[in-house]
C-alpha cells in the first residue's frame, strides 16, 4: 500500500498484477517471482479493503449528518436544509451500498 489514501482501483490493480506475477513465477519455477506476486496480491487486497472500509464509514457519517439536517430543517420549517439533509442522507446510503463488505 502507498503512503496515500487507500484506493479501490489501485488495490485491484496490485491484486491482479500480483496474481499474474505469481502465476508466471509458478510456471517458470521462479520462487522469487511467486513470492513477490503473492505479496503484491495480498497488499492489493488489503488496500482495496481499506478503501472499502473508508468509503463505508464516510457513508455512515453522511447518513447521520444528512438525517440530522433533515430533522432540524423539518422542525424549523427550513425546506432547503431539509432537502439538503435528505440528499446527503441518500448519498451516504448509496456510498454504504457501494462499499458494503462482501
Amino acid at each position: 500500500m502507498s503512503s496515500q489514501e487507500p484506493s479501490k482501483l489501485s488495490g485491484q490493480f496490485h491484486s491482479v498484477k500480483g496474481t499474474a506475477v505469481e502465476t508466471i513465477g509458478d510456471m517458470t519455477g521462479s520462487q522469487s517471482w511467486s513470492q513477490s506476486g503473492k505479496e503484491e496480491h495480498v497488499m492489493g487486497e488489503g488496500e482495496y479493503k481499506a478503501a472499502q472500509a473508508k468509503g463505508y464509514a464516510e457513508g455512515v457519517s453522511d447518513r447521520v449528518t444528512g438525517y440530522k439536517d433533515s430533522v432540524v430543517g423539518a422542525v424549523t420549517g427550513d425546506k432547503t436544509q431539509q432537502a439538503t439533509g435528505n440528499a446527503k442522507n441518500e448519498k451516504g446510503q448509496t456510498q454504504q451500498e457501494i462499499n458494503k463488505p462482501a
